[in-house]
Formats: structure tokens, sequence, C-alpha cells
């Protein structure tokens, strides 16, 4: 079973960049894509990036393009989320999570957005994005 931890948020001025990392614990990695997903104080829980077990594909929310990267590199059995240009509703709880045997399309790709349908989860880092 693999788990999932996450590090490297904080606090962060406006448009200040931070680079969230998620580790898995056990060998089998690459087996799981790789989703980002935050929540923030009274919101649900939503997808911010994801991306496939080989890494070659990756997609993203609308609020993210072009500031947020996803990225992982399997021999570390580590995913990473690089933030840019954070703004003030960028200020959340990031979770990473992952779905087994991930697959991408129109309807494949709904574990990128949909909580429910990952199977393992983190437990969560807060970044805090303020002056």
């Amino acid at each position: 079973q693999v788990q999932l931890v996450e590090s490297g948020g904080g606090l962060v001025q406006p448009g200040g960049s931070l680079r969230l990392s998620c580790v898995a614990s056990e060998i089998g990695f690459t087996n799981y894509g790789i989703a980002w997903f935050r929540q923030a104080p009274g919101k649900e829980r939503e997808g911010v990036a994801c991306i496939s077990r080989g890494g070659g594909l990756t997609e993203y929310a609308d609020s993210v393009k072009s500031r947020f990267t996803v990225s992982r590199d399997n021999a570390k059995n580590t995913a990473y989320l690089q933030m840019n240009s954070l703004e003030h509703e960028d200020t959340a709880v990031y979770y990473c999570a992952a779905k087994k045997f991930a697959h991408f399309g129109p309807t494949a790709s709904r574990w990128c957005k949909i909580p429910r349908h990952n199977d393992l989860w983190g437990q969560g880092t807060q970044v805090t994005v303020s002056q």
C-alpha cells in the first residue's frame, strides 16, 4: 500500500512561489497517477493539477494554468507542484492524491477533478498567501 506525505507548504507573499512535494513511502508509485487538490475554508475540495503515471501527460484547473506546474520523479517516488505568481485565492490546504492505474481522456481523467475517484490521500499541507 502506497502512503503519501506532502511537504513544502508555508506562508508566502502575493506574487511569490512555493514548491510542494508528495513522497510515496512504498514501491508501486509508478502504478499511480498523482493529483493535487486544495481546500479552502468553507469550500469544497477542488482539483488543481494531475499527472500521468509516466509523467508525460498533465492537466490543470483553469485557475492555475500558466502559474502552476506538476511534475514527478519516479526514481525518487516523489511528485511536485511548483506554484508561481501566488495569489490570495490560492490559500488552502493542499493535498496530493493517487489513482491506481490512472488514465487520461475526456471521461477517464475525472480522477483529476473529483476527490472520490482517487484511492490514496496525503495528510495535506497548508499554503497561505498573505502580506
